[in-house]
């Protein structure tokens, strides 16, 4: 495995992020040795959704107006149905997503979480993939949709769904350590 060592990760989400991808990619990230960070719309907690019901709550962070793209080496994007929605309509979080794109470092999104992308206009010509029903967005916005459980094109690494969790925590690890 990757040694993440050194290595600061930012994780933009906010209420009603599939609980298992934010929990399974963070827990991966730390084992390798990355310190993760929390980044989100507002201050205080934020909840998880699992199996279409509220869930757990981690603590934030920071606020992504309060971030600043510099004090990382990558970002990672969770899914979810309401937290890419949530997170796309917010100016702060799509300049932040943007910066990472201009800076050239390593970003990761899975589930729905390539919506942000979209609004971030980051997926044009990028071969990705992502949950299913997010594959007609992705193609009207100029991406290149697979249905492969993880795919790596540049600085960019997607991943469909919760079961392809394994896979995706072993690409992003050997992706955000470059």
């Amino acid at each position: 495995m990757s040694d993440l060592k050194n290595k600061k990760i930012a994780v933009l989400v906010a209420d009603g992020y599939e609980q298992s991808e934010l929990e399974s990619p963070v827990a991966a990230l730390e084992k390798a040795g990355a310190e993760v960070e929390i980044i989100s719309l507002k201050s205080g907690e934020i909840k998880a959704m699992k199996d279409h019901e509220w869930s757990n709550s981690v603590k934030v962070d920071q606020t992504v107006g309060d971030a600043k793209v510099s004090d990382y080496d990558a970002l990672l994007l969770p899914g979810g149905v309401l937290n890419p929605d949530a997170v796309r309509s917010d100016e702060k979080a799509i300049s932040f997503v943007k910066e990472f794109f201009e800076a050239n470092k390593p970003v990761a999104a899975i589930c729905h979480g390539p919506q942000i992308l979209i609004t971030a206009e980051a997926v044009q010509g990028k071969k990705m993939t992502s949950y299913p029903a997010v594959a007609i967005d992705l193609k009207n916005a100029g991406a290149e949709w697979v249905d492969e459980e993880v795919v790596t094109d540049g600085n960019l690494t997607t991943s469909r769904k919760p079961d392809d969790l394994p896979a995706f925590n072993e690409r992003i690890i050997k992706e955000f350590a470059k």
